[in-house]
């Protein structure tokens, strides 16, 4: 059953919030990291090799954590279109309506809760911290 207008209405307002709160997201840790993580020295004094490893590391996970924000980002762009061209709400792999219930949760959703459990056990998912020198 096609989703309702209020319920896209609603579906597409937690969208737009979402997006607002990575955006944010996504300009604090521009700022905490100073642009070019690669080019740019440490904020901090670093006393020695440890603590500047452990710096590289935190500023690797907050790299990494903007990536994702950045991936989600693209998602609900994706969801936006999708809203545009009527397949909203159909999962991509098997073609059935994707639940309202998992839609509420996660609105930028393409597939079905079944048919993402099969996408994530056949697709590499997770954080890749580089090894520090």
């Amino acid at each position: 059953m096609p989703l309702d207008a209020a319920t896209l209405d609603r579906l597409r307002a937690k969208l737009d919030a979402r997006e607002a709160e990575l955006r944010e997201e996504v300009r604090t840790v521009r700022d905490d990291l100073g642009g070019d993580v690669e080019s740019r020295e440490p904020r901090n004094q670093v006393e020695d090799s440890g603590e500047r490893g452990e710096e590289l590391i935190r500023e690797s996970v907050r790299h990494a954590e903007m990536e994702a924000d950045l991936d989600e980002a693209v998602e609900i762009a994706a969801a936006r279109e999708r809203m545009q061209d009527g397949s909203y709400g159909e999962c991509e792999l098997c073609g059935c309506e994707i639940p309202l219930a998992r839609l509420e949760v996660q609105p930028a959703a393409r597939r079905c809760a079944p048919c993402q459990e099969k996408w994530e056990r056949t697709h590499a998912v997770g954080v890749h911290i580089p090894r520090v020198p």
